[in-house]
């Protein structure tokens, strides 16, 4: 059985870490600039860079910054807008691999994306490449992404990359728009040379505020049909923004009578506890320091502060490795240490990063409810 769970890499590194000391995972926003108009995206990405996106020199200096944090080292993974708008891109990948980071992109499918371009990122020893499908068929995956052709595009680009021997990751949109064609994109991608398929669960941050997010009720029944999907899929299946469904997948592994020593064998006890703040870290494309994409509160700037230290002392971050201080349900969940819920959604619901995240469905017993810490009036004071 495969069941990948949250972010993670490989099992080994995993066991290894300290997500107080080191992120697993440095996401890094290289620009806005991107030529799709994708209705969820987060960057809101515009045709042309910020004017403040990070220069050749600042770039290199925020790679040094990252080296830093010493062994084991996070995963850089390259991302946007588009990563492939940026000129220095291979300059980039070059000297992260000088310094031991190791490199994933998740480029945009445009005319720039080619086989040329592949066999470049290939010979570069990229990790993993990410390409996003959304639709079983051009007229659901283009009502999403927004640009005539992409679906056919995406689709060949696939092809390429799998024939070229490049690992891949497929990215998912989950949502009330996209739920009932889960099923279809599935037995799509069966017929692919893919390593991973991502399920995001979509928050409504940048312009993914005009599509809608699943009901907590609906969210759970499609965990469900994950975990069985993943029992039988030739690649591994995982979850982004959605950590509840460790506890959904470890309740099944339970019912079916799997021991715990079982259990922490299995691909789902290397995601433990790895979420926002906790194992991952985002910087923009103007040096903003957040716990992920998706919880857009700064702790800071790579212009001006270390990435290593904010990471690891600034109150944002430290807040969001404290599972048993989260506010209501979360706070006192019995796995809230597996999962602690997205953070990124609790946010985009109440403005605190600490309350619970609306798409569980899951209710503590009343005795630990009564346990629960309440919202403050003013959630991000106590981050400051």
């Amino acid at each position: 059985m495969t069941v990948v769970i949250g972010h993670s890499l490989e099992s080994r590194r995993h066991k290894t870490m300290d997500f107080d000391r080191n992120p697993m995972i440095v996401y890094w926003e290289m620009t806005q600039a991107c030529g799709l108009a994708c209705r969820h995206c987060r960057a809101e990405a515009v045709k042309t860079p910020h004017p403040q996106q990070l220069s050749s020199e600042e770039s290199r200096r925020l790679l040094e910054q990252l080296s830093r944090f010493g062994e084991p080292m996070p995963h850089l993974i390259l991302t946007g807008g588009d990563p492939l708008e940026r000129k220095d891109l291979f300059e980039i990948i070059d000297r992260a691999q000088v310094l031991g980071l190791q490199v994933s992109i998740t480029p945009s499918v445009t005319e720039k994306l080619t086989r040329e371009m592949l066999t470049k990122l290939k010979a570069r020893g990229i990790q993993a490449l990410g390409l996003s499908l959304d639709g079983s068929c051009a007229k659901r995956h283009e009502g999403v992404r927004g640009i005539d052709g992409c679906f056919d595009r995406t689709m060949h680009i696939m092809k390429e990359a799998g024939d070229l021997g490049l690992p891949i990751q497929v990215n998912t949109l989950v949502s009330r728009e996209t739920v009932d064609d889960l099923p279809a994109i599935y037995e799509r991608l069966l017929k692919m040379k893919i390593m991973r398929w991502s399920l995001f669960f979509l928050i409504g941050v940048g312009r993914g505020k005009s599509l809608n997010e699943l009901p907590a009720d609906e969210a759970g029944a499609t965990m469900e049909w994950i975990y069985e999907v993943a029992k039988e899929a030739p690649f591994a299946v995982k979850t982004t923004e959605a950590p509840s469904f460790r506890r959904v997948s470890l309740e099944k592994m339970r019912a079916a009578g799997m021991t715990a020593a079982e259990i922490q064998r299995t691909s789902l006890a290397h995601g433990f506890g790895f979420r926002d703040g906790n194992g991952i870290m985002f910087v923009s494309n103007t040096g903003e320091i957040f716990p992920a994409g998706f919880l857009p509160v700064s702790a800071g700037n790579v212009r001006w502060d270390d990435p290593v230290e904010v990471y690891r002392t600034s109150p944002l971050f430290r807040s969001l490795r404290k599972p048993e201080e989260f506010k209501g349900k979360c706070g006192v969940c019995e796995f809230h240490r597996v999962c602690g819920g997205s953070r990124a959604r609790a946010f985009a619901h109440t403005g605190d990063p600490l309350a619970s995240d609306p798409v569980c469905d899951y209710q503590p017993d009343a005795a630990r409810m009564k346990m629960a810490r309440p919202l403050q009036e003013n959630p991000l004071q106590v981050l400051r």
